[in-house]
């Protein structure tokens, strides 16, 4: 048996188990802010809350639909960003993201996979 090829399938395995039981899923309650994010292209929508305090996000989450990619990327993106200064979130990037999905992305679901980034700058960027 190649290596490889089990590890990859159960690496797979656990990106469909996030999908379908999602960690950090549900609307928080009073965020400090929060951020809705749309894919036009295949209808995802994302919605980021997050709950800052002295410069750090003390706790995020998200709600939303989607396709494999943006729930699982939100998923974990929500869990790395917890109790992350705001500056090093603000430099958190595409490449970033990808390497914390380690999957090979294709250019086609990139936005997918971006789409809960945009959402988190999106909400930082706001004043409220």
């Amino acid at each position: 048996m190649n290596h490889n090829n089990f590890s990859e399938r159960m690496y797979r395995e656990h990106i469909l188990e996030l999908y379908r039981n999602p960690s950090n899923f549900g609307k928080m309650k009073n965020p400090t802010k929060k951020h809705t994010e749309h894919n036009s292209f295949c209808g995802d929508e994302i919605t980021f809350y997050l709950k800052i305090k002295d410069g750090r996000i003390k706790d995020a989450s998200f709600e939303g639909s989607g396709c494999v990619l943006s729930v699982v990327s939100s998923s974990m993106l929500a869990e790395k960003i917890r109790n992350m200064n705001i500056s090093d979130v603000k430099k958190f990037g595409k490449k970033d993201l990808i390497d914390l999905l380690k999957i090979k992305i294709s250019l086609a679901r990139l936005k997918c996979v971006l789409l809960p980034l945009n959402a988190v700058v999106g909400a930082l960027e706001k004043n409220a």
